[in-house]
This record gives C-alpha cells, structure tokens and sequence, in this order.
C-alpha cells in the first residue's frame, strides 16, 4: 500500500479559520497503481499531491504512507519516507542560469554526498543519463542549454525528467500538460506511465483535460471544493457526473492548448 488516507483535512492556516484546503478526504492508493485526479481550479488538486508528497501536513485524520505515519517519525526518518516520492509540479522550480544537464542531474541529489553534489555543479555527473532522460521526452538536443533559454513547455518535461532519474516509488504529478500541444501531451503521459508500470510505482497525476484522464487513467477521482466527489473506474464515471463535477464553472477544454505558453514561478521539488 502506498498511499491510505482516512477523514484527512488539510487546512493552510494553524489558526484554523476559514474552509479547509481538503475535508475529510478518504482515499486508499495500492502500489503500483496509476490514477488521474481530475477537479475544476481550486478544488485542492495541487494541495493533496503536496500531501501525499509530506510537504503539507494534515490537520485532521489519519495519513500512512508506504505503511508510516510520516508526521509521528523524527525528521530524518521522515526525510527518507520523502525521498521514496517525487513531487512534480506544474511549474518546475528550475534554477534560470543552471544548465539543463545539471537541473536534470539534481534528482540524484538525496542519493549523493556533498561533496559529490558539488563536484556535479562544475562536472555534471554522468550526463549520459541525464541525455537519456531528457530524451524521453523529446529534449535531447537541450542538454546543455540554459534553462532561462527554454520555453514553458520545455522547461515543464525538463522538470519532469528529473522524475526518470529519481529512485522514487511513487510519481506525484500536478498537471503535466498544461502547457503541451496534443502531440507532445500523448509522449509526456506515456513516458510517465510506462517508466511508473517499468518501475512498478504508483503515478497520481493531476489533468485539466478531462478527456485526456479518461483515456489513458484505469482510475479516475474526482474532485471538488476539497471533497472527493467520486472515485471510480473510468467505465463508470459518466458525462453527467463530469458535468456536476465542473458545475458552475468553466469545463476543461477537449485538447490541451495548441502552444506552449510561459510558466509562473512556483515551489516544488523532486525529492
């Protein structure tokens, strides 16, 4: 089991005023398996992948992961538990002036001394496998390009082959196609699911594009002003319950946006 979640709520303020961020969230994750969270903006997507990813911590209800509570073990056993996951959010915290070889590298870094973290910044580590990675997704003539020289889109899968090199048993991933064309849609998500199916690790993927979950997720969740709505196989969820789902607000579009458009800052990491 990698995932068990029972009347979880999250709140961002310790005051605890206002709705929670997720109420009383009861989900349950197998190892292995492979979900696609699905909910209009604001819903508590981005809030429950940080979650899971124990950079979030619960306010209420129980929360295991890979069979530990995370947040009752001492810190640096909470480091490892961590480390067997890896949070890729939408917009990849990439250093600007970094070189791509050297962004990709720093997957490897909870399985590297200092020292050996170091040295990479000067002499990237075996960039052979940084190429490989970044490759996958279509990104192998940017080996050695500045990061502040990529496009969004570019930048969004140079984040997520950080993810290929991790040892992660787990993929955490906040919408990783938003700013893809269809074509490179299709390529980012089955790079992710075959390395996870390769690996036997759990993918959880946050879609805006509904269409996109329900073809290619066996799972799908569905999720609303931090409640889960429903959690079904995908033959079950119907186009009513989609709609419901987005009541109110504007329905995700078919296919993802036709270009790649500039990412905003954000915060997040592979761990």
């Amino acid at each position: 089991m990698t995932y068990q979640l029972d009347k979880l709520t999250v709140r961002h303020h310790a005051s605890g005023g206002g709705a929670p961020a997720l109420h009383e969230i009861d989900l349950v994750v197998a190892q292995g398996e492979q979900l696609a969270i699905i909910g209009p903006s604001g819903a508590g997507k981005t809030t429950l992948l940080a979650t899971l990813a124990l950079t979030q911590r619960p306010s209420g209800g129980v929360f295991h992961a890979f069979g530990q509570d995370p947040w009752a073990l001492p810190d640096a056993q909470r480091h490892l538990l961590r480390a067997r996951q890896c949070l890729a959010p939408q917009t990849p915290p990439l250093p600007p002036r970094q070189r791509v070889v050297t962004a990709v590298l720093a997957a490897r870094l909870p399985q590297w001394t200092l020292w050996q973290a170091l040295v990479s910044l000067v002499k990237p580590a075996n960039p052979e496998a940084a190429y490989g990675a970044l490759l996958r997704f279509g990104l192998g003539d940017k080996l050695y390009a500045r990061v502040d020289r990529l496009s969004g889109g570019e930048r969004q899968r140079c984040g997520l082959a950080r993810l290929l090199l991790s040892s992660a048993q787990a993929f955490l991933v906040d919408e990783p196609l938003s700013a893809l064309d269809p074509a490179l849609s299709q390529l980012t998500l089955s790079t992710l699911q075959q390395e996870a199916a390769t690996r036997n690790a759990t993918l959880i993927c946050s879609l805006h594009q509904v269409d996109i979950a329900r073809a290619n997720f066996a799972r799908i969740v569905g999720l609303r002003a931090g409640r889960i709505v429903f959690d079904l196989p995908r033959e079950q969820v119907t186009d009513a319950m989609i709609e419901a789902l987005y009541q109110n607000e504007s329905v995700p579009p078919v296919v993802p946006v036709l270009h790649e458009t500039p990412e905003r800052l954000a915060v997040g990491a592979c761990f």
